[in-house]
């Protein structure tokens, strides 16, 4: 049977608001040893994503305060996301695609419910797969 990305995704990751500050998102990704966290609505809809890489660049590099900025003033969006019954090789075209490290995955509703890492590949593709999705992302 055929990997889709609810095999391989980790389920329920933590997620914002979009009036969250960055010291909130920053302390998130730090408690949970990750590097995106997705921005969600009310109705756990994804509307984007804050990465490490956007809190750096769009924030810290150009002076601006974490605990003024918010979710919303840096997230990126729209966001590339995968459905919850994407193939694993759907899932790994579309990192590829977009050169992205980390992809959410959302129900048919577009409500966040877990997130795929190169990381999770890693541990449930082929070797081959693998090595093949960190050389396209790296490009």
């Amino acid at each position: 049977m055929a990997l889709t990305a609810k095999d391989i995704m980790t389920p329920d990751p933590q997620c914002c608001t979009a009036e969250q500050t960055l010291n909130d998102v920053a302390k998130m990704m730090v408690e949970n040893n990750c590097g995106e966290i997705p921005v969600v609505d009310a109705g756990k809809k994804l509307v984007g994503v804050v990465t490490d890489r956007d809190i750096v660049c769009r924030v810290v590099a150009e002076g601006k305060n974490t605990g003024s900025v918010t979710a919303e003033q840096v997230m990126s969006h729209p966001v590339i996301s995968v459905l919850l019954e994407s193939s694993l090789d759907a899932v790994m075209a579309k990192m590829e695609e977009h050169q992205i490290r980390r992809v959410p995955v959302v129900d048919a509703e577009g409500a966040c419910c877990g997130i795929i890492s190169q990381a999770d590949v890693a541990r449930k593709a082929q070797e081959q797969d693998t090595g093949e999705l960190v050389r396209a992302v790296s490009r």
